[in-house]
C-alpha cells in the first residue's frame, strides 16, 4: 500500500474496487487515532490496513455510490461516528452521525482536519485538508476537474477549485478519490492553460485542463 509519512501526519492510501477507487487511512503517529477518508467496494483492503488504529471518524467526500460500496461493511466494522457534506446526506445508504460544512474540523490524536465544502461535482462535495495534503475527493484529479453533470454544474466546481483549492500553497500534495495523486502547483499550471483558451458555454462532462 502507498504509505505517506512525515512528522505530523500517516497516509495509507487503499485502492479498492472496481473503479480504480481509493480509500485513505490519516494517522496521528504520536496517539495511534485516525479518520477514515471514503469506503469503496473491497472493504476488506482498507479494514485489514486499520491494525490498532483508533479511529475518531469516518468522512465521506461525497455520495456517489462508487465511493460508498463498502460503506456497510467499513461503518459496521468501525465504532466511529460518520460525516458527510450537509448537501450530500441524502446519498448516503444510511443517516450519518454528523453532517459537516465548510471550515469544520474534525480532531483526531494531536491533529485536526478540515472541511472544505466544493459543490460542483455532486451539492454536497467536501475536500478534507490536514497540513499539506488535500483530500481531493472527485473535485480535483491530475488533468482536470471531476465530471460534471450539467454546465451550471460546470461553473460551480470551477468556481469551488479556483476560489477554495488552487489558493492553497504549491506544495499542497492532493490525494483524489481514484487513481494517481498531483499537487496544487501542478494543478494550477495546468488550470492556466486551460483559462487561456475559450470554450463552449455549455462546456461540462469529462473536461481536461490540457485538451479542452
Amino acid at each position: 500500500m502507498p504509505i505517506h509519512y512525515d512528522d505530523e501526519v500517516k497516509i495509507t492510501k487503499i485502492n479498492m474496487g472496481p473503479y480504480n477507487n481509493n480509500g485513505y487511512i490519516v494517522v496521528c503517529p504520536d496517539t495511534n487515532e485516525g479518520v477514515i477518508i471514503d469506503t469503496p467496494a473491497e472493504p476488506e483492503k482498507l479494514l485489514s490496513e486499520l491494525h490498532n488504529v483508533q479511529i475518531k471518524a469516518i468522512l465521506i467526500t461525497h455520495g456517489h455510490q462508487d465511493h460508498l460500496l463498502g460503506f456497510s461493511e467499513i461503518t459496521s466494522s468501525v465504532n466511529a461516528p460518520v460525516g458527510v457534506g450537509t448537501n450530500d446526506t441524502s446519498l448516503l445508504p444510511s443517516e450519518p452521525s454528523f453532517l459537516i460544512n465548510d471550515g469544520d474540523t474534525i480532531e483526531f490524536g494531536n491533529q485536526s482536519i478540515k472541511a472544505i465544502s466544493t459543490p460542483g461535482h455532486t451539492d454536497g462535495s467536501t475536500c478534507y485538508l490536514i497540513g499539506k495534503h488535500l483530500f481531493s475527493g472527485d473535485t480535483l484529479f491530475p488533468g482536470g476537474p471531476g465530471k460534471s453533470r450539467s454546465p451550471e454544474a460546470f461553473e460551480q466546481e470551477l468556481e469551488s477549485i479556483t476560489s477554495k483549492l488552487l489558493t492553497l500553497p504549491s506544495e499542497t500534495n492532493v490525494y483524489p478519490g481514484h487513481g494517481d495523486d498531483t499537487n496544487i502547483a501542478n494543478a494550477k499550471e495546468q488550470y492556466e492553460v486551460f483559462r487561456s483558451k475559450s470554450h463552449p458555454k455549455d462546456l461540462h462532462g469529462d473536461v481536461s485542463w490540457l485538451e479542452s
